[in-house]
């Protein structure tokens, strides 16, 4: 009985390693954490609970005031987050005229510039939205699924700015 059971095994084994195989070669690799450019970073408005204080906490120890105190290490590159908005508007009604839909959106208008001012990414928008569907009936349950849509798109906004920020090209003249 246990040679039988071997060789089930071995056959599963074909495809499982035929597919990772297949996989390995085609490049895909697991997403890790992005590598960036530069060591420290200031990220403002610095007094922020939106996308520019989940930045600072993703980036963490890289992170530096804009203007240092006395002794206190410049920032190579500073985040400038000049604008977070959030919109809802109507996208559906029903014969009565009553909304059924809402479209959620996350905006925010950013750049990337040195300290001393040179332009790495240029004025740029990131834009998020979400639809969801609206029952006066379940107010206070459609009231926590938008927020929890509203988190969520911050947290892939923040991602999609972290991945700008790890493909910058720092030029020689930036950093001295």
């Amino acid at each position: 009985m246990a040679l039988p059971r071997r060789s089930a095994l071995a056959l599963l084994a074909i495809p499982l390693a035929l597919s990772l195989g297949l996989l390995s070669g085609c490049g895909f690799k697991l997403r890790t954490s992005q590598e960036l450019p530069f060591t420290t970073i200031a990220v403002t408005p610095e007094k922020s609970g939106g996308v520019a204080g989940d930045v600072a906490r993703y980036l963490g120890g890289m992170v530096r005031p804009v203007a240092p105190g006395a002794g206190g290490e410049t920032p190579e590159v500073v985040l400038d987050i000049s604008q977070e908005a959030r919109e809802k508007r109507v996208v559906g009604v029903n014969t009565s005229g009553q909304v059924r839909e809402f479209e959620l959106r996350l905006r925010i208008n950013f750049r990337l510039r040195t300290a001393k001012g040179v332009e790495l990414i240029a004025p740029s928008v990131i834009e998020q939205h979400r639809s969801i569907s609206f029952n006066e009936s379940a107010v206070l349950a459609k009231e926590a699924e938008e927020a929890l849509l509203y988190r969520d798109m911050q947290a892939d906004v923040v991602q999609q700015l972290l991945r700008r920020l790890s493909a910058v090209k720092m030029p020689a003249s930036a950093l001295e």
